[in-house]
């Protein structure tokens, strides 16, 4: 990090140090509680508090005395936290791959430009018939996922648990209504073959 803004030596007050730290540190407990209320973690309120008190202490010299230290201190802190959120903001999220889940990754590239087609996508596109890939499209996306990875991949419900990263019960909830709404969404099928084998 370039400090720019520290005024040269022969500037200073030669007492600046010692007065910012005498008139300072008796806020130092307050500031560490609103540190840890807007970073909601220990270690980042602390370097927070760092960065607030480095940053409050190269500007000190423009600091009026007689008016309010309090109030300058926790503005520097909630400006460091404000910048400190946003550029987490724009860095793009870092999570190991271990904790990546199937349909998060299928999500993820979806988005590209030059996507892959998912497993699902590859069969849904396979089926002859078009009514039955319109039906499958339209459902709701957690119930296609798991309808796919129980009945046309043939996982079972315990393995579709784990694949989905979600509990047995939804799984079996999930197919269970994704089923039905097939059934509704494809109930003419049927009875186009039964006034056919009349």
């Amino acid at each position: 990090m370039t400090i720019t803004s520290v005024p040269p030596t022969s500037e200073r007050d030669p007492n600046l140090a010692s007065r910012f730290a005498r008139e300072a540190e008796p806020l130092f407990d307050v500031l560490s509680r609103r540190a840890r209320g807007l970073t909601r973690c220990e270690a980042d309120a602390e370097d927070l508090l760092q960065d607030a008190l480095l940053h409050a202490y190269m500007g000190f010299h423009t600091f009026r005395a007689g008016t309010n230290l309090r109030a300058w201190l926790f503005r520097i802190l909630y400006n460091r936290w404000v910048t400190a959120h946003r550029t987490k903001q724009r860095r793009p999220s870092e999570v190991t791959i271990e904790k990546v889940t199937d349909s998060e990754f299928a999500c993820g590239a979806s988005r590209l430009p030059t996507a892959i087609l998912s497993a699902e996508a590859e069969v849904l596109d396979g089926l002859p018939d078009s009514e039955i890939k319109a039906a499958l499209e339209a459902l709701p996306a957690g119930f296609a996922v798991a309808v796919y990875y129980a009945d046309i991949a043939g996982y079972t419900y315990v393995e579709t648990s784990a694949i989905l990263d979600i509990p047995l019960g939804t799984v079996m909830s999930r197919v269970s209504r994704g089923r039905a709404r097939l059934r509704i969404a494809l109930a003419h099928l049927d009875n186009n073959a039964d006034d056919e084998a009349a």
